[in-house]
């Protein structure tokens, strides 16, 4: 628990969930590039298999830091004191915005696989 009773804390937390979500999506985007670079690059489809599972792998390693950055971000906040957080601020909101991020993260796996 934390004992410095200052909201610059749950701010702290929320900052770091904020750059892993940047992070992930850096992911997403580098899985897909990858997968439609085969495309352009790989004409003969001779690459294009292992293109997509690069790609997709990039994308599903964003959406499980995704997942455990928001586990990770719910713990934290957890332990935190009344005096920590502002009233009326809603601690949830990165957390919804990080679920959203990974609804899509899955649903830009469902398009890579079967999207063409």
């Amino acid at each position: 628990m934390s004992e410095l009773n200052d909201p610059r804390v749950l701010f702290a937390a929320e900052r770091t969930l904020l750059a892993w979500v940047r992070t992930t999506s850096g992911l997403f985007a580098l899985g897909f590039i990858v997968d439609r670079a085969a495309l352009v690059v790989d004409s003969r489809g001779g690459g294009r298999a292992m293109a997509l599972s690069i790609g997709v792998a990039f994308v599903l390693l964003g959406v499980v830091l995704n997942a455990l950055s928001v586990v990770q971000y719910r713990r934290s906040i957890a332990d935190l004191r009344p005096a920590e957080i502002p009233p009326h601020y809603w601690v949830n909101l990165s957390v919804l915005a990080s679920v959203a991020l990974g609804v899509l993260g899955l649903m830009l796996v469902l398009y890579l696989l079967w999207g063409y």
